[in-house]
């Protein structure tokens, strides 16, 4: 998996990080690229619950923050971490292009 893969820190996953352009690889390795992608990718719903914790965690604590530059601090948090969700969604969904490819 490390030669297809790559551990994003920002978003907690490995992310595929593929050399050649998916056609190039034959058939056995674009299954197993699939089969641990599969894997990394059912990872990212209990990634995005995490997320989603400390974004609910950070909401409460702005309710009760009455220091503005701190109140803003954790508006950018709650956006960075927002963003981060985001593109796990993407990654997330990005399993039926690369799917739909194999199989033809």
């Amino acid at each position: 998996m490390i030669d297809y893969f790559t551990f994003d820190e920002r978003l907690g996953i490995h992310v595929p990080d593929l050399m050649l352009e998916w056609d190039k690889y034959c058939k056995e390795t674009q299954q197993f690229i699939l089969l641990n992608w599969e894997r990394v990718r059912g990872t990212i719903p209990d990634r995005i619950a995490e997320l989603e914790q400390e974004i609910n965690h950070k909401q409460a604590k702005l309710s009760d923050e009455s220091d503005f530059p701190r109140s803003c601090k954790l508006n950018t948090e709650i956006a960075d971490l927002a963003s981060i969700i985001n593109d796990l969604w993407l990654y997330y969904r990005a399993d039926q292009t690369i799917s739909t490819k194999v199989h033809q």
